[in-house]
């Protein structure tokens, strides 16, 4: 069965165009069904949302929650850049505080129930160990292609652990078979907590239609925050939120005007939510229900209340000075170049090509995290790149 998986997923691994748009419902569904301590745990969380007088949501001022990035690649394109990963964070904000220009898209008749939810998300400043961080982690691996199965997120599978879920929302971007996201729920294991999304998916920058706005990663958050998808994941489902009105299934592509279903009369199908599977390019709400579920997670005894005390994005409470700086190098054996990863520590330091013989070939300034140096005129060979606290050798082919 594994083998005729990774077929499956090899088929669909270069056209993100095709890739359903969230693989949650089946992730979830293949953990509740193991009858496992975990899947006691996502009921109790459910049934905390379900309490009666859970009204007394969590109601303070803005909620703000640290993120790390786990960058998972195999090759230059899948380790997307900084700049399209704080477009991603860039999206979250926009759509989660309502601050996205298409709001003028919501139909009237929807928006006095369309809501800021007044949670913002930020990269960590400061790792669980107290050091410094950008929130962004990246890792050389060896797969190819990841399925919704988790190994991404263990290091002893080819990928990264999470970090601690009480402090953080993990996010791990990797080339995603077969759905271009999906995301663990309330109750789910500190391992895998968090969200996966296709690195084609994630962001404004360099991402493919027809998810081009970031709105993956809005989707997955919001199940990560509590909510299920608009239809209730069955014909005319309950999506437990009262204001959203009930629905046949979800809708695709990019429609517009009146629909409706369910017998949900004047209101019709919301297929604008952000918690159905429409395009980017046609979503632009969530309601003050889904506010108040995600809110709730927030409150006295809650899946999520720990994050409230995250000291992620405070200052970090490690000396800089006692920081090691970390280096690594890819591809290595390499052909025509190599890219030398640092951390920020040793930006505007020197770093110097020497032979096997410890011969200094060239010098440069390091001026970016992911400096890529050009060996193609190199003899084949034993070359190092040495900096002021790191070394690192690579074979020239």
């Amino acid at each position: 069965m594994r083998i005729f998986l990774l077929l499956v997923a090899i088929c669909w691994g270069g056209a993100l165009l095709a890739q359903e748009r969230c693989a949650t419902v089946n992730y979830i569904h293949t953990k509740q069904q193991a009858g496992s301590a975990e899947a006691r745990a996502i009921k109790e969380a459910e049934t905390f949302l379900k309490k009666p007088g859970q009204k007394q949501i969590y109601e303070e001022a803005l909620i703000r929650i640290p993120v790390v990035i786990h960058v998972l690649y195999n090759n230059a394109s899948q380790n997307i850049t900084d700049a399209q990963i704080r477009s991603g964070i860039d999206a979250l904000n926009r759509d989660f505080r309502r601050r996205n220009a298409d709001t003028v898209n919501t139909p009237s008749r929807f928006r006095n129930l369309a809501a800021d939810v007044q949670i913002e998300f930020s990269l960590a400043t400061a790792d669980p160990s107290g050091k410094a961080t950008t929130g962004i982690v990246r890792k050389h691996s060896a797969r190819t292609l990841w399925l919704s199965d988790d190994r991404m997120k263990f290091s002893s599978q080819g990928g990264d652990d999470a970090w601690d879920r009480k402090n953080y929302l993990n996010i791990w971007i990797v080339d995603l078979a077969g759905a271009s996201g999906y995301a663990s729920v309330p109750g789910s294991t500190a391992e895998t907590d968090g969200v996966v999304i296709h690195y084609r998916a994630f962001g404004t920058i360099s991402t493919a239609p027809p998810f081009t706005l970031g709105r993956t990663a809005v989707h997955e958050v919001g199940h990560w925050l509590g909510l299920k998808h608009i239809w209730g994941d069955a014909q005319c489902g309950d999506d437990l939120v009262e204001d959203t009105p009930t629905q046949s299934f979800f809708t695709q592509g990019c429609p517009s005007g009146f629909r409706s279903s369910c017998n949900n009369g004047a209101l019709g199908d919301m297929y604008m939510n952000y918690m159905d599977y429409t395009d980017d390019a046609c979503m632009n709400l969530f309601t003050a229900g889904q506010r108040a579920r995600m809110r709730s997670l927030f409150a006295e005894g809650g899946p999520r209340a720990s994050l409230l005390a995250s000291r992620g994005l405070n200052a970090p409470w490690v000396a800089e000075a006692s920081l090691p700086v970390t280096a690594s190098l890819y591809p290595n054996p390499a052909q025509s170049e190599v890219t030398v990863q640092v951390d920020r520590h040793c930006l505007g330091q020197k770093l110097g090509l020497y032979n096997s013989q410890g011969q200094l070939m060239r010098e440069e300034v390091i001026v970016s995290l992911q400096q890529t140096i050009n060996i193609a005129a190199l003899r084949a060979g034993i070359y190092f790149l040495k900096g002021k606290d790191f070394s690192q050798k690579f074979i020239k082919l």
